[in-house]
């Protein structure tokens, strides 16, 4: 699997065009979707599905725009349906643009498959109620969403966010994956679960070196 990483939109965040031979999913678009239009016809790719780790208005702006160019089908969580009905997901948040309304299908968690390869999507609330992880065990890789950065985590201040919940989605979804696992973040640098585990600071000061 190549994973290809635009920073777009009013908060610069990570959308991701995840291919295999001619088939692309897209996850989290969140601003204007032409340069990942460029990059899947550069690269002669359909694309299959847009999938939303959580609807915040930063992760969202695009899914109209590239679903109308696409016809690919928008899937993300239903336990954060609510978000899209108010600022935090529609837009106009601390001046920032309205989100256009889009259509979408609620997607569970459990296995399924994106590009011929399995999926597991992972219930990881704590930054939202719904908030998922996307990880596909055969390429070692984790599409997290505002879960987890790099020696960081997600914001949990707004409404439907929880600590707890997010420090445990961490430790009981995150960390339980082969350290190997490369963890994509809605923003900054891509990560890996061992090097969360080592040297997160959220995380290093409650686990002892058998949690490693």
């Amino acid at each position: 699997m190549k994973v290809a990483v635009f920073s777009i939109g009013p908060l610069q965040t990570n959308c991701f065009v995840a291919s295999q031979d001619e088939g692309a999913v897209v996850v989290d678009p969140g601003g204007d979707p032409a340069p990942v239009l460029r990059h899947l016809k550069a690269n002669g790719l359909g694309l299959t599905h847009i999938l939303v780790t959580h609807f915040h208005f930063d992760h969202v702006y695009g899914c109209r725009a590239l679903a109308a160019a696409t016809s690919a089908p928008i899937l993300g969580p239903q336990d954060d349906a609510f978000l899209l009905e108010n600022e935090l997901g529609m837009g106009g948040f601390m001046g920032t643009p309205r989100v256009e309304p889009f259509d979408w299908q609620p997607l569970a968690p459990g296995r399924t498959e994106f590009l011929g390869q399995p999926c597991d999507v992972l219930p990881t609330p704590g930054h939202t109620p719904g908030s998922l992880t996307f990880h596909f065990p055969d390429a070692a890789v984790a599409f997290v969403g505002d879960l987890i950065f790099r020696q960081s985590i997600g914001r949990t201040d707004f409404p439907g966010g929880s600590l707890e919940d997010l420090l445990a989605s961490v430790r009981e979804r995150i960390f339980t994956l082969p350290g190997e696992t490369a963890l994509h973040s809605g923003h900054g640098p891509a990560t890996t679960v061992h090097e969360e585990r080592l040297h997160n600071p959220f995380f290093t000061q409650f686990m002892s070196r058998n949690d490693l």
